[in-house]
């Protein structure tokens, strides 16, 4: 008899206990931005948009410097716990080139609104939200591409497979699986193979929707999109294997991989030549369109 009770309160305690683990690990405060294009000699424009489950996005509209009405446009995503702020660097080498540019928080980050969690599936969903507002404006509608950093980059590459809009691609150190970056973490913690099951079923029945259904290995040779995948050699966040799992699993001719050497998850962009290459990917797949 305590047999039978004993069994289902160590069951619950269990599930209770990675339940706990799971709000204290992936536990996220917005962090808002503290600086504006507008520091940096750029005019931009404060914009919300309508994402899912009635919430709103918070993004920043910077037309082309000409022609914004004929130019190209590229929407930029930030990555986890982190906001549209992340993109400045990357506004500051692409406006002169004369695109429009929206950056913008995902749910649950910056100054955009929460939504009890924050998913990579939710970023996907927002990357669709941010195109169709891109659409919504006066745009050339077959040149919008997408760069996206770390899990933005993700949820751009599942986006670029349910938004046929988007014609362009740029990841820097996306993850190709979520199970395979969050299995990563949790060996990092010594955590035990039963609870990092136990974790990754809770975190797939909040999120609502099944990790293979999003995942970007399952997605990219859906999209019409073609890829640029860059990914830092001695990144320790996302592993490299995330990177060639992605080259691999496009269809033949869809994507440029490009490991660099020495670079880890967020310096990427320091590498020599990072921005002439990603420059020349999407002035080349504007030029098809």
């Amino acid at each position: 008899m305590t047999t039978w009770i004993t069994i289902p309160l160590i069951f619950v305690l269990l599930i209770l206990l990675t339940r706990f683990f799971t709000l204290k690990m992936y536990a996220l405060k917005p962090n808002k931005h503290e600086d504006t294009p507008e520091k940096h000699g750029l005019a931009f424009e404060e914009v919300r948009f309508s994402t899912e489950n009635n919430r709103t996005l918070y993004g920043w509209w910077i037309p082309a410097v000409k022609d914004a009405n004929q130019a190209p446009t590229i929407v930029l995503v930030h990555g986890w716990s982190r906001n549209l702020g992340r993109m400045l660097r990357y506004i500051q080498h692409l406006h002169p080139l004369n695109f429009n540019l929206l950056a913008f928080d995902a749910r649950h980050h910056g100054s955009s609104d929460k939504d009890d969690h924050a998913s990579m599936y939710k970023f996907g969903r927002d990357v669709k939200a941010a195109v169709q507002y891109t659409l919504s404006r006066d745009v050339d509608p077959d040149s919008i591409g997408v760069l996206g950093l770390s899990i933005g980059g993700a949820g751009s590459t599942y986006a670029a497979a349910i938004v046929p809009a988007i014609k362009a691609v740029v990841t820097v150190g996306a993850p190709a699986h979520p199970v395979d970056v969050m299995q990563h973490e949790f060996k990092k913690h010594h955590i035990p193979a039963f609870f990092r099951w136990l974790i990754l079923k809770q975190i797939e029945i909040k999120i609502g929707v099944k990790y293979e259904h999003f995942a970007p290995i399952n997605n990219i040779a859906k999209a019409d999109a073609s890829f640029l995948v860059i990914h830092g050699e001695n990144d320790d966040v996302v592993l490299p294997s995330q990177g060639e799992k992605m080259n691999a699993a496009a269809r033949p001719g869809q994507c440029e991989y490009w490991p660099i050497s020495g670079r880890g998850h967020s310096n990427c962009h320091h590498e020599p030549g990072f921005w002439e290459r990603v420059d020349k990917f999407f002035k080349t797949q504007f030029k098809k369109g």
